[in-house]
């Protein structure tokens, strides 16, 4: 599983816990997009989440 270049969010793990409190363990998935960025003065295509991509931190190429 890939992480966010910007931040390094990844998957976070944890439970379910059912009515008669079974529990199962689960995994969260943050929402990464493959875009290509602008770095120094050349481009890559690299996983950003969704976050830094409204809040600006990333410059997409064009």
């Amino acid at each position: 599983m890939a992480t966010c270049f910007v931040c390094g969010k990844g998957r976070v793990t944890g439970t379910n816990v059912s009515h008669a409190n079974n529990k199962s363990k689960r995994e969260v998935l943050p929402n990464l997009q493959r875009t290509r960025i602008v770095i120094g003065k050349g481009t890559r295509r690299e996983y950003v989440c969704t976050r830094c991509l409204r809040s600006g931190l990333v410059k997409k190429a064009v």
